[in-house]
C-alpha cells in the first residue's frame, strides 16, 4: 500500500513525490532506498554520504560482505536509529531453521545492531528445498524481536504461495530484478493482489544500455532530467521501491530528485522496452550461496 503522507519521520530531505509504502504489519518504508553494493567498494563512505543526502532505507546482505562498513556508516551518520530502515538478507548457504538464525545473528554482530528492520531470504534455491524451513525460522525470530519485518527476494508466485500455504504467513516484501528491460508486470500484479511490497534490484539495468535507449533520452529531455531519473520515476509510478547503488554524491542526489511525473504514454513507451532478464537469473534454477 502506498502511503499518502510521504514525509519521513525525521524530515529527511527526500523529495515529496517519493511516497512511503505502508506494510501489512503496520510499518512503513521509504519509496526509494540505497543499494550498498557499490562498484567503488567504498561501502562506508558511500553509505554515510547516502544517509546525509536523505536516504533512509539501506539495503545490504550477508553475502555482500560489507555489513561492518554499513553498520559503521549508520553509527557515524548522526541519524537516530529509529529513523533508518536497515535491510539484510539470508544467503543460500544459510538456508535451514538453525542456520537462518545463525545468519541473522552474524548480521546483527557485523552491523552492530540489536535488531534487523527487514530481513529477506536472498534466493529461493528450490533444488535445496529449504526455503520454507528458513521462513519458519524467520517467523520465530520476528516474534522474538530480532527482526521487525520479514520478506524474500527473487521469489516467484509459486514460491510465495507455498510459503503462505505452509506457514500461514505471506512475505511483506519481495525484492526482485526489475528495470525497463524486465518490467515484471505479472509479478507486480501478483504482489498487489497479495499486499506484497515490490522492491527493485538493479533498477537502472546494471551492465545494459537502458540509459542510452532513445526513448529514455527523449523523455529525459522533455522533463529536463537525466535518464537515470526517468527510470527511477518509472519504478515509483509502478509502485515499486528502487534501490539504486552509487558512490557518486551527484548521482545519489539526482536519484532522489524525482519531483516530476511521467505521462501514461511515457510509461507505456518505457514498458515497451521489455526484453527479459539481464543475465538469465531464473529463480527456479539460479543459485547463489
Amino acid at each position: 500500500m502506498v502511503d499518502n503522507d510521504p514525509t519521513p519521520p525525521d524530515h529527511a530531505p527526500q523529495h515529496t513525490t517519493i511516497p512511503w509504502h505502508r506494510l501489512s504489519d503496520g510499518g512503513s518504508i521509504p519509496g526509494i532506498g540505497f543499494g550498498t553494493l557499490v562498484q567503488s567498494r567504498q561501502y562506508q563512505a558511500a553509505t554515510e554520504q547516502a544517509i546525509a543526502h536523505g536516504y533512509r532505507l539501506i539495503d545490504t546482505a550477508l553475502r555482500y560482505d560489507n555489513e561492518r562498513d554499513v553498520g559503521a556508516a549508520v553509527r557515524a551518520s548522526g541519524v537516530a536509529r529509529q529513523n533508518l530502515v536497515i535491510t539484510t538478507k539470508i544467503p543460500g548457504r544459510c538456508h535451514g531453521y538453525d542456520t537462518a538464525r545463525q545468519s541473522i545473528e552474524t548480521s546483527l554482530e557485523r552491523l552492530g545492531l540489536d535488531h534487523i528492520d527487514i530481513a529477506l531470504i536472498h534466493w529461493p534455491l528450490p533444488r535445496l528445498d529449504r526455503y520454507v524451513e528458513t521462513w519458519h525460522s524467520m517467523i520465530e525470530m520476528r516474534s522474538q524481536g530480532l527482526i521487525t519485518t520479514i520478506g524474500v527476494s527473487n521469489f516467484l508466485p509459486e514460491h510465495l504461495l507455498r510459503l503462505h500455504a505452509e506457514s500461514g504467513v505471506m512475505p511483506e516484501i519481495n525484492q526482485i530484478e526489475m528495470h525497463p528491460y524486465f518490467p515484471q508486470a505479472d509479478q507486480r500484479a501478483f504482489h498487489a493482489e497479495h499486499h506484497i511490497v515490490t522492491e527493485s534490484w538493479s533498477p537502472l539495468g546494471r551492465g545494459t544500455a537502458i540509459m542510452q535507449e532513445p526513448v529514455i533520452a527523449q523523455i529525459a529531455g522533455a522533463h529536463e532530467v537525466k535518464p537515470a531519473q526517468v527510470i527511477l520515476r518509472w519504478h515509483i509510478q509502478h509502485d515499486a521501491i528502487p534501490l539504486p547503488a552509487s558512490s557518486s554524491p551527484e548521482h545519489q542526489r539526482d536519484n532522489l530528485a524525482l519531483d516530476f511525473t511521467l505521462t501514461p504514454e511515457e510509461m507505456d513507451q518505457i514498458d515497451g522496452l521489455a526484453r527479459g532478464r539481464i543475465s538469465g537469473q531464473d529463480p527456479r534454477t539460479h543459485e547463489e550461496f
